[in-house]
């Protein structure tokens, strides 16, 4: 077996679950390696019968009494039901539709158990546990530190399990990109013992040398990235762009509100940027609806006004459209000529008549536009420009390097073009500074006056009814909303909300009356645009969606952001979510709706009753991120990682530190070829 193996020839694979792991990504031997478990149930402790108590979550040795099965006459479900005992009493243990227990487990059987105790008629009981023979050779379902795998429908965290133990002899050929000198200075394991000790640690501090191992790699390369960019980017030359103080100042005095100190700053920093010989590399961070797109348009009427073009890129044609009608709607005053370039619109403010994509590009190309905005659509072979010199990428966490790099090569000059990337994720200053090494960092932190603060509410199921009522009466005054699920399809393993089933039982049921949407990540970009350009018209009132509504979608008429699971997503991304609405005049709230009832889980949802300001989020969150824990995918808007986390500001920091001592000894990593050919070609562009 090899890394490149494919999944289908594992032993225990057959077509259907091949076609299953598929959906994870995972389709060679080397992908279920590195499909790193997103945390672990804690059954190191083995509990005694007599010791059990209700709730609990144990794990428990005994041997079987009594198995059997039966079936219920309403329901015809099958019911397995068996009798474990140790030295200290007997309990129940009960399965549900899974009959063939019953020739896994015999009478006399020594078997481990792990579980939650609830309680029934008859007295304790643990319903559905893990099992496991104890003369079947290793536990690593119900014993020690067990890991749990992101999973997807009918594709059960045992399986998992037992095909990743399958593949974990092919650690020891997983080539590693960091130096020895690198790892022995900082006292790390080899990334064979970090892969095995990841995936079936025996103890917690075996768990973090593996973490630290993997997660120190992952910001390693970050790090050095970052900092071949700058390198790299101050090799190049810039067009100096000189401050059209008179232009700017009358510009800011015809905005239809007053600019925060945030964004005064914010854009004086980016104007002197501009100025330099060397290409400016900035990062813009402000939370949501703090007003990015005004101090992006003052910069880039100083480029237009110094004969230069200005480009910026958008994740989505919506969000390339809402900047297209804003910046329109405040440089009505002044001549600049603004164009929109997506795959199915192209526009042009001046335009007197309607214009072909083709007669478009033509009129980039020859200097007629001042600021383009657009989305992929810029980035095509056949749209050429003039004399680009300004760079803005909108919410640059969703581009890729090629993309990114693809804009910027755009200039017709032997220059590089200056570069702003915008964000609306909160990063603390200390972060942003270890994270984005190649940048310069502005942040706007005060969101402008009159806009009042969202009233936000945890709400029990008890209470669902109603918030669907306050929906319903919010819509019947005009006012519109969104509904948010953690998931696309309905999975009985993962016990959460799916988009699809909301919407089936809201849209026929809860909210017949109106006009209710579905949006989600499988649907066709085409399609994506659609709903929410009638959503943004008002045609649809309700729009149950998944997380893509999360980045730049502003319809000031929603008022109300319901969030389903609410106890599963990161702090961020909640923040992000709740960002959709309170963009209006109107009062808006965000509803957490929550079944859960562990304790930290309403600790973590409680601080976004406490906190509208996504900065102070991120403080809070990092107090909640224990140190043994596994952060992953959580990190909403920051580089996709898999183990490590951006708030561990040591680990950076040596990680850092390291990436210079590299960068010391061989500037071009000739002396680490291996290290070279990891990072491919992607270091001669701006990278995060």
């Amino acid at each position: 077996m090899q890394l490149t193996t494919p999944i289908s020839e594992l032993s225990q694979v057959g077509v259907a679950t091949a076609k299953k792991l598929a959906r994870l990504n995972i389709t060679t031997a080397g992908d279920l390696l590195w499909h790193l478990p997103r945390r672990y149930d804690d059954f190191s402790e083995r509990v005694r019968i007599e010791d059990l108590e209700l709730d609990q979550k144990v794990n428990l040795v005994g041997e079987i009494q009594m198995i059997g099965n039966k079936r219920t006459h309403r329901s015809r479900m099958h019911i397995t039901e068996a009798l474990i005992a140790d030295d200290t009493d007997v309990l129940r243990v009960i399965w549900f539709n899974q009959p063939f227990i019953t020739k896994a487990l015999k009478i006399g059987d020594q078997v481990s158990l792990a579980g939650k105790i609830t309680e029934d008629f008859a007295g304790l009981v643990m319903i559905s546990p893990s099992y496991e023979r104890l003369n079947a050779g290793q536990t690593i379902h119900t014993q020690g530190l067990v890991p749990v795998y992101d999973l997807t429908a009918e594709l059960s965290a045992k399986q998992v399990r037992s095909l990743v133990k399958q593949v974990l002899p092919l650690a020891h050929i997983i080539s590693s990109a960091l130096p020895n000198s690198i790892q022995n200075k900082y006292q790390l394991i080899t990334l064979a013992e970090a892969l095995k000790q990841i995936h079936f640690p025996t103890s917690q501090i075996e768990l973090e040398s593996a973490r630290n191992r993997i997660a120190f790699e992952e910001l390693f390369i970050l790090q050095l990235r970052s900092q071949l960019a700058r390198l790299q980017a101050k090799s190049h030359d810039a067009l100096i762009v000189a401050f059209a103080e008179q232009e700017t100042k009358e510009l800011v005095a015809t905005l239809p509100f007053t600019l925060t100190e945030d964004q005064r700053r914010s854009a004086w920093e980016i104007i002197q940027g501009l100025g330099q010989t060397k290409p400016m590399l900035r990062l813009l961070e402000g939370d949501v609806g703090t007003g990015k797109t005004v101090v992006a348009l003052l910069a880039m009427l100083n480029v237009a006004r110094a004969g230069y073009q200005s480009a910026l890129m958008a994740p989505t044609e919506l969000l390339a459209t809402q900047h297209y009608e804003t910046l329109t709607r405040l440089a009505s005053t002044t001549n600049l000529r603004i164009a929109l370039l997506t795959r199915t619109q192209w526009r042009l403010n001046i335009a007197s008549e309607k214009l072909s994509k083709a007669k478009l590009i033509k009129i980039i190309a020859s200097g007629g536009a001042d600021i383009i905005l657009g989305t992929h659509a810029l980035i095509q072979e056949q749209v050429t420009f003039n004399n680009l010199d300004f760079v803005v990428i909108d919410e640059q966490h969703r581009f890729g390097v090629e993309q990114r790099r693809a804009l910027m090569a755009k200039s017709s000059s032997a220059t590089m073009p200056h570069l702003l990337s915008m964000t609306a994720t909160p990063i603390p200053r200390s972060l942003a500074l270890a994270l984005y090494d190649d940048l310069d960092i502005s942040i706007i932190k005060t969101k402008p006056k009159g806009r009042p603060a969202i009233i936000t509410k945890i709400v029990e199921e008890p209470d669902r009814n109603k918030a669907y009522d306050y929906i319903s009466t919010q819509i019947k005054a005009g006012r519109q909303a969104f509904i948010i699920c953690p998931l696309i399809d309905p999975s009985d393993i993962l016990g959460a909300r799916s988009v699809t089933e909301e919407y089936e039982r809201l849209s026929q049921s809860v909210f017949r009356d109106f006009s209710v949407g579905l949006l989600h990540g499988k649907l066709k970009p085409r399609d994506k645009d659609s709903l929410m350009s009638k959503f943004a018209a008002g045609e649809i009132n309700i729009l149950v969606a998944t997380s893509v509504i999360e980045v730049g979608i502003d319809v000031p008429n929603a008022v109300i952001m319901m969030i389903e699971n609410a106890d599963r997503f990161g702090l961020a991304q909640l923040h992000q979510y709740r960002g959709r609405v309170g963009r209006g005049e109107h009062q808006s709230y965000c509803f957490l709706m929550t079944d859960s009832s562990d304790d930290k889980a309403h600790q973590r949802l409680n601080a976004l009753l406490e906190h509208d300001n996504g900065f102070d989020l991120a403080k809070a969150d990092l107090q909640f991120r224990g140190p043994g824990e596994v952060y992953g995918s959580v990190q909403s808007g920051f580089p996709e990682l898999k183990i490590a986390s951006l708030f561990d500001f040591e680990l950076m920091k040596k990680a850092k530190e390291a990436a210079q001592t590299i960068l010391t000894e061989s500037s071009d990593l000739s002396l680490y070829p291996d290290l070279k050919n990891k990072l491919g070609e992607t270091t001669d562009a701006h990278l995060e």
